[in-house]
């Protein structure tokens, strides 16, 4: 029963917060459809001047995919993360998801095929697409969208959680199969 309220109220939840908005902005005497044609007018100029990084990523990884190189990469490291306990299969995932979520989708999809969605390799791969970011993609859309030139410490704080949740994934997926 709890569970089916939950699924209700969260049906309602977004609509009932756009009404709050629009509501909210007429109760302001804003003209709420002005503005939000202005802000979709910035955001369209924002993705205009985001597109060629977003182009050039996704080359990249078709590059690298259908070159054989991630592959050749992935079967380098997996000699190491096998031994750690990390499954070999899954370090082309790690790479590619750094870049490319849908790309990273795709590789999770053919993990499932070949090992099954409820296997350890599937179950690792699930949660770590829920786990980690696309890193390089982030960082590049974001800093330019707001020119941002200094990034200090932000690449290894990335990586740093990227690698935390990696770990928790193979953990994690250790304790569902128990």
């Amino acid at each position: 029963m709890n569970t089916n309220l939950f699924v209700y109220i969260s049906d309602f939840i977004v609509p009932s917060v756009i009404i709050l908005i629009v509501a909210y902005g007429v109760l302001e005497k804003v003209k709420v459809y002005d503005e939000f044609v202005k802000g979709a007018k910035k955001g369209f100029s924002t993705v205009i001047k985001i597109m060629p990084t977003l182009v050039g990523l996704m080359v990249a990884v078709g590059i690298l995919r259908a070159s054989g190189f991630l592959e050749f990469l992935s079967g380098q490291i997996g000699k190491v993360t096998d031994y750690i306990g990390f499954p070999s299969q899954l370090v082309p995932l790690s790479i590619v998801r750094l870049f490319s979520a849908s790309a990273a989708t795709g590789l999770v999809l053919d993990i499932f095929k070949e090992y099954g969605t409820d296997s350890r390799i599937g179950l690792i791969a699930s949660i770590m697409m829920c786990c980690t970011e696309t890193v390089f993609y982030t960082m590049s859309v974001y800093f330019m969208a707001a020119k941002v030139k200094k990034t200090r410490y932000t690449l290894t704080g990335a990586l740093l959680a990227t690698v935390a949740g990696i770990v928790a994934s193979v953990w994690l997926a250790g304790r569902i199969l128990l």
